[in-house]
Order: C-alpha cells, then sequence, then structure tokens
C-alpha cells in the first residue's frame, strides 16, 4: 500500500527540480521496466501489480536490494504519468557520465543544439541507440533527458545511450583539439547528403527545432549537409521534423560502412 507521503514524492519527481534534487527519474509500463532491470542503471524501486510481481519473481530475486512494493492498479492510477496505466512503475538512479576526446575522435557521435520537445529526444536516443551512437551531447539549454515524456519515448534507449549536457563554447574548445575530424551540420544552403563523402568518425551537429544551427555552432562545421527533397526544386514542406532528419543523416553515415547483412 501506498502512503501518502510515498504518493507525494513520486509525484514530485515529475517534476525536474525534484528529480535533479534526488537524483532520480522513474520509469513505467512493462516494456521499459524491463530494459531497465536488465542494464546498469540502479533501480531503487518498484511499484507493481500482483499479476507483475507474480510474473518477474526471477528478475527480482536478482537484484534484492530493489524495494518492491505491490499496489493496486488504482493506487496506479495516483502515481502514473501514463493516459492508461500498466503494470508496473519503478524509481532510478540518474547516471552521471563521463567522455574522453579519445574515444569522441574515434566513433561517430551526436550533438543537438537547445532541443526543447520531449518527444524528439527520446526519438533520436532510440535513433542514436539503432545506430549504434554511444555518445548523444545536448546544450544545457536542452530538454531534460529524464523528463518522463523523454524517457517514454526511447523504448529503452536511455539505458544504452551516453547523454551529456555540455556548454556550447566549453565543448567547441575540446574538439578544437582534434586533428582529422569532421564536424557535421544540416543547412538548406548545404551539399547533398547523398554525393559527399562521409567519415566512420566525426560529429554531427543538429539544431534546435525553430532555429537551427546556431551562428557560433555553424563557425566550427567543416561540413555543411542538406538532406534534398524529391524531386529536387520541387515545392514541398519548409523542413523536416529533427528526429526525421536525425535519422536521416544517421542512416547515411551508416550505410557508406562496409558491413556483412547477411549473418
Amino acid at each position: 500500500m501506498l502512503s501518502k507521503n510515498k504518493i507525494k514524492f513520486i509525484n514530485s519527481i515529475k517534476k525536474r527540480k525534484y528529480r535533479d534534487i534526488h537524483q532520480c527519474f522513474f520509469a513505467e509500463g512493462e516494456k521499459l521496466v524491463d530494459e531497465l532491470l536488465n542494464s546498469n542503471v540502479q533501480t531503487t524501486d518498484i511499484y507493481a501489480t500482483a499479476d507483475w510481481i507474480n510474473s518477474n519473481q526471477q528478475k527480482i530475486k536478482i537484484q534484492p536490494e530493489i524495494e518492491v512494493c505491490e499496489i493496486s492498479e488504482a493506487e496506479l492510477n495516483k502515481i502514473s504519468s501514463l493516459s492508461t496505466p500498466n503494470k508496473v512503475f519503478a524509481i532510478a538512479k540518474q547516471q552521471k557520465y563521463k567522455y574522453e576526446l579519445k574515444e569522441i575522435h574515434q566513433e561517430l557521435n551526436l550533438f543537438l543544439e537547445n532541443i526543447k520537445d520531449p518527444g524528439n529526444l527520446g526519438t533520436i536516443l532510440r535513433i542514436a541507440d539503432w545506430f549504434g551512437i554511444k555518445n548523444l551531447f545536448c546544450t544545457n539549454e536542452s530538454v531534460d533527458m529524464y523528463n518522463p515524456k523523454v524517457v517514454q519515448a526511447t523504448m529503452g534507449a536511455i539505458f544504452r545511450t551516453k547523454v551529456h549536457y555540455v556548454e556550447s563554447k566549453e565543448f567547441i574548445s575540446e574538439l578544437n583539439k582534434l586533428e582529422n575530424f569532421n564536424i557535421y551540420g544540416t543547412f538548406l544552403e548545404g551539399n547533398n547528403i547523398y554525393s559527399e563523402t562521409l567519415s566512420e568518425n566525426g560529429l554531427i551537429i543538429m539544431g534546435s527545432e525553430s532555429h537551427g544551427i546556431s551562428k557560433e555552432l555553424s563557425s566550427i562545421i567543416n561540413q555543411k549537409l542538406f538532406i534534398p527533397n524529391y524531386p529536387l526544386d520541387s515545392e514541398s514542406s519548409e523542413s523536416l521534423n529533427i528526429s526525421v532528419a536525425t535519422a536521416i543523416v544517421c542512416s547515411e553515415f551508416r550505410r557508406r560502412i562496409k558491413q556483412d547483412y547477411s549473418k
């Protein structure tokens, strides 16, 4: 049974202020909690129906440090952020990741500037996970990765992708130390991505939904890319949604890598 204080605490961490104070976040629904329990992220509490607990005894036994509380569907309704609550709700500790320039230099990375929409960030995390991009950088002004809508939209990718919040000027200063490192960005005046030479490593910068890439970040981009519409030069939508554009760009970068898909 949930106490009033526990309900108050759980509902408080739906706001960023209290998530930051307590350094925690929550995940809900069978799919997301299953992904959480199979990850390296530390789960502290699980609130679930008797049906879910009985079906997941083995997973619970493996992690005895987790406090498991059986609740009714009515109680789940009081704490859930979903329109249709789904059997289980878990609280976990926030992850703090570090990055090394050497790793950044060797890998393909994503950088999001001032992204505000939780659904977009969650979808981009899922895209990064799909295309094997381990590190995703966000400006400090971007939406919180632990926003419930972000967590839900990732479908578990948040537990496998490292998200770093950085100050733009400091990050740019660090990148300037790297040699033979391409920094890409998408622009309407860029070169057709399908005819450009793309590297296996580098940094892809995606601008905000409303303003695109700022002048500050544009100054460090050494390869401007453009996603053409079809047919070329025909009248079409003004721009693509940032998560759609990110998926197209990541797919084209990975398509260039020779890989045996017959296995």
